[in-house]
This record gives C-alpha cells, structure tokens and sequence, in this order.
C-alpha cells in the first residue's frame, strides 16, 4: 500500500510538472475520494441489489443461522446479516463498511451442493474478509486505481489541446520527450495501477482461506469446498465485472488458460493453488 501510494504521488507530481499544473493533482484526489467514500459507503446495498439477494431471518434457515452464529463467536466478530442469492452456482460473498454494518450472502446452490463442514469453511471465509477488514483495504485500493484513471485521462485530453509546461514546449527535442513520456505514462499507468489492484485482491483471498482454517481448525473443509465451486458448471445469471472480486469463487464459468498472462488478469487465485496451500496448513 505504502508503494502504491507514493506511485501515485510520483505520477500526480509528473504529470503536474508537465502540465505545469497543480489543481490536476488537488482535483483528481478530490474526486477519487469523494466517489469511492460514497460507494465504500452504500456498497452493500448496490451489491446486494445487482446480486438480486434477499435477506432471510433465523426461522427461513436455522442450521445456516447456527453456522454464522458459531463461528462469529468464534472469530469475535457481531452476527451479520445473511442473504440469500437465487442462484444454483454454489458461491457466497461478504461486504458492508464495517463488521457492525457487514451482510455475508449465499446461493442457494451452495446450500444444496455444500456438506455441513464444506459450509462452514466457506462463512469462515467470508467472516475472515470481515474480520481482515478487506472491504476497507479495496476502497483504499479504488482510491488510488482512480486517481490515476482520472490523472491519466486529465493528462492526454490536456495534451492533445496543447497544454504544458511553456518551458517544455520551447526546450525542443527535450520537451518532446518528455511529452512522449507523459504519453506513455498516461497509457500504461492504469494498467499498472489495475495489476496492483488484482495483485492484493488476489493475496487477500489467500489470507483469507487461511483466516478460515484457523478459525475452523479444519483447513479439509474449505480445501473441499474449493473443489466443488470450482468444478460446478453451473452459469451465474447475475455475475458481472463489477462484483466479481467479491465471491469466494470468479462465478465465470469456462475454460480458462493458466498462463501467466491470464494469471495476471485474473480476481481470484487459481482454485488449484488454493487448495494446496490449504492442504498444506497445519493447524
């Protein structure tokens, strides 16, 4: 995070000096975190709205309720409230501000499908994206992506109305390539910015499942349940780009390459990595 941050000082810095310039960088800022406070503010209501969940109470299903009810004593953490998702994919997600406004929503696929230890393992990993204040970290993380989104865009609709510095323009060959720079900057910086976004997303799954086995003292559960989203065919009519990081599982269905490439790109860790990093834990 520290990294990330002063990436986006030294690319704000960058573009100010070329633009000759520093309201981008006050007016980018400002925006980023004015438009992500507000979203990391209501999130789990427009989350729960695309995801089309209903809220369910402790008599629609005890044994889940007891399942939530346990480990949230468990890991110390207050009851949230559970949803239930209209889908036959078995996958859950957890989101809200905070542990004391948190919602954790299920399918009914993972209900169906999932033995009891199997479901256990998946609430605990969704209590631990609670308890690891995962949530916080990703608005933090769409903060920065933002700013440099805003920065990047700021810079070439700039540049190409013929902004800068006075000094770069009459400095020739110079102020050329620092033009060709700031150029290059602007296009590849939000990609970089994207990869350190999907990087950490990715790690905090890791935590997470670990989160999970110590907290069950179980790591087979959750390695089982891995298994059983991962190969489930079943479509997810609701999955979209926006919420897909937040399930335990991508809930994109299809053939997907393992190159480095692609692993680069991807929200979650490859099932397979998951599943031995857990069997590989000793609790």
């Amino acid at each position: 995070m520290f990294g990330f941050f002063i990436f986006v000082i030294l690319l704000g810095w960058f573009f100010s000096y070329l633009l000759d310039s520093s309201l981008i960088l006050i007016i980018a800022v400002v925006f980023s975190v004015a438009t992500s406070v507000s979203s990391y503010w209501y999130s789990d209501k427009i989350v729960l709205r695309m995801a089309r969940a209903k809220l369910i109470e402790k008599k629609d299903n005890p044994e889940l309720y007891r399942i939530v009810e346990n480990l949230c004593i468990t890991a110390g953490l207050p009851l949230p409230k559970i949803f239930v998702i209209n889908e036959s994919q078995p996958n859950a997600f957890a989101t809200g501000r905070d542990a004391e406004h948190a919602v954790i929503a299920v399918t009914k696929g993972l209900l169906e499908k999932l033995e009891r230890i199997e479901l256990e393992g998946v609430i605990a990993h969704e209590l631990s994206h609670i308890g690891n204040k995962d949530m916080l970290l990703q608005t933090m993380i769409v903060v920065l992506v933002g700013t440099i989104t805003i920065l990047s865009n700021f810079f070439l609709r700039i540049s190409f109305w013929g902004g800068g510095r006075r000094d770069s323009r009459d400095s020739g060959q110079l102020g050329l390539i620092l033009m060709v720079l700031g150029i290059l900057a602007s296009i590849l910086a939000p990609l970089a910015a994207t990869l350190i976004k999907l990087s950490v997303s990715r790690k905090r799954e890791f935590l997470a499942d670990a989160s999970a086995a110590l907290l069950t003292r179980y790591p087979e559960g959750l390695a089982k349940a891995l298994e059983k989203i991962s190969r489930d065919p079943s479509p997810m009519r609701v999955a979209n780009n926006s919420t897909a990081h937040l399930f335990i599982s991508s809930p994109f269905r299809g053939r997907q390459s393992k190159s480095w490439l692609t692993k680069l790109f991807m929200t979650h860790p490859p099932a397979e990595e998951r599943i031995k990093a857990l069997r590989g834990m000793k609790v």
